[in-house]
């Protein structure tokens, strides 16, 4: 659904992008409300609003999302398929960089040698434009900001979602409401299939969110990570194959230059999550032999040591020891 979705802007035309931003972020929050009142889930907001802390990066979240929602569909409307497409798939490389300025992760040397990559990539790309991608740019740096603030919010995908479109909401409207008084407001004077249209911007938001959500807690995280590629994969065809937009030499070679970077971040990610499942295994395996020789140790009172075994098993097996535990946690929360 991300991945098609540049079919969906052009068909909301003649509205302009502010207007069609307007629209997403007010009927984004009634479907996420519809949503909440379907499955009864509120407690988090009584929770939130105790805490300003947690509602002002909401905030900054809503602000930076609706920068990043705004590029985009002007970018797509304006023909910048491609170049929007590139924003997505140079976002991990930010994400690493912020990761490392921001956060001081440390990273591997096979994921410098991507972000090395990544740069050399913009470079190319800035000479092929006759100027930096700044769409890309844009597209990658406040989704990549976003998702910073997401991870210290700590809400749900769906909650998350309802929180910042609760706080787009009046500036939407508020704005939808000036262009009537200007008598500019597309809404309505297009026919009620436009309109539909229009409205439906509310699900075209909140359907992928609520699936990411769902697959989120059914599939292996670096399974997912792959999957995400997709998105931009998709706009980059439909960019060229649909949209028939130009691909000089200079963007091939800063495309390719990118997808290497790409290629070189999931070689590692894969490689690192097999050596960290071999070892929790290993541990696994350790703690297996260690339960069985207690047990068999014990002659007298065989049920009690069975028992004490068992427990000593199953605690281990789920809770490795503080070195591969630390490692595990490390590994997962890096880029």
């Amino acid at each position: 659904m991300w991945g098609l979705v540049p079919l969906f802007w052009p068909l909301l035309k003649p509205a302009g992008a502010a207007e069609i931003l307007a629209h997403r972020m007010a009927w984004s929050l009634v479907v996420v409300g519809i949503a909440l009142l379907f499955i009864r889930r509120w407690d988090w907001a009584r929770e939130l609003l105790r805490q300003p802390r947690r509602l002002g990066l909401v905030t900054i979240a809503a602000a930076v999302i609706t920068v990043n929602w705004g590029v985009y569909i002007w970018s797509v409307n304006s023909g910048h398929v491609v170049e929007a497409s590139l924003g997505y798939f140079i976002n991990p490389l930010v994400t690493i960089a912020m990761g490392v300025l921001l956060l001081g992760e440390r990273l591997r040397p096979v994921q410098w040698a991507a972000v090395g990559v990544g740069f050399a990539a913009v470079l190319v790309l800035a000479f092929g434009y006759g100027r930096p991608p700044w769409i890309s740019l844009c597209l990658a740096f406040t989704f990549a900001t976003y998702g910073l603030v997401k991870k210290k919010v700590n809400l749900g995908g769906l909650e998350s979602l309802a929180a910042e479109t609760a706080v787009q909401f009046l500036p939407a409207v508020g704005y939808l409401a000036w262009l009537a008084t200007q008598g500019d407001i597309v809404f309505g004077t297009e026919g009620a299939g436009h309109a539909a249209l229009l409205a439906a911007t509310g699900v075209v938001t909140a359907a992928p969110l609520v699936c990411f959500g769902a697959a989120a807690i059914r599939v292996p995280l670096s399974t997912l990570g792959l999957l995400q590629y997709l998105a931009p994969v998709f706009q980059f065809l439909l960019g060229i194959l649909y949209f028939h937009e130009a691909m000089p030499p200079e963007r091939w070679a800063g495309f390719a230059l990118v997808w290497l970077a790409l290629s070189l971040l999931t070689w590692d990610a894969l490689r690192t999550a097999r050596r960290n499942a071999s070892r929790l295994a290993a541990a696994r395996v350790a703690a297996t032999a260690a339960g069985t020789s207690t047990a068999t140790a014990t002659a007298t009172g065989a049920t009690a040591s069975v028992v004490e075994a068992g427990g000593s098993e199953s605690a281990l097996t789920h809770r490795p020891g503080p070195e591969l535990a630390g490692e595990a946690t490390g590994d997962r929360g890096r880029p």
